[in-house]
């Protein structure tokens, strides 16, 4: 399955943006930016309406344009939003929560280590930015191999 992701985003419990990458040379940082706190709103909102989720995956969010908004949410309350081009082929929720597994396991390793200062506003690691870029660049229109 080729999925072509655009951006993907880790936003901490306080709704803080931990994480923006931007794989889209066709639009700016700042729009991703925007579609990462449109989208903590629908999050909010869908957590509220439903206080027994239990499912981490919280599937489409919105569409927007010619972008497809999916959302995460961990028990600590992180949340990771990926952005892909809507394309003419079918996106199976399967391929979507095989890559949302593989950032949220990057990021629990990110914080697994020692020196992870907690109170940091953003992740600095470049570990963790290798992990994701790694992500991001492999499935980002290449094959999935989950």
């Amino acid at each position: 399955m080729s999925i072509d992701i655009n951006c993907i985003a880790v936003i901490g419990k306080q709704n803080n943006p931990l994480y923006i990458k931007n794989y889209s040379s066709s639009h700016p940082d700042l729009k991703y930016h925007y579609i990462a706190h449109t989208a903590i709103d629908v999050i909010e909102e869908r957590v509220l309406n439903n206080p027994k989720l239990t499912d981490a995956y919280l599937g489409l969010l919105y569409a927007m344009e010619d972008l497809a908004v999916y959302g995460f949410m961990t028990n600590t309350r992180v949340k990771i939003i990926l952005v892909i081009a809507v394309t003419d082929n079918v996106i199976k929720d399967a391929d979507i929560k095989a890559i949302f597994t593989k950032v949220h396991s990057a990021y629990v390793s990110h914080v697994c280590n020692p020196f992870h200062n907690l109170d940091q506003d953003f992740v600095a690691s470049k570990r963790f930015s290798n992990a994701v870029d790694h992500i991001g660049q492999q499935n980002s229109r290449a094959t999935i191999d989950v």
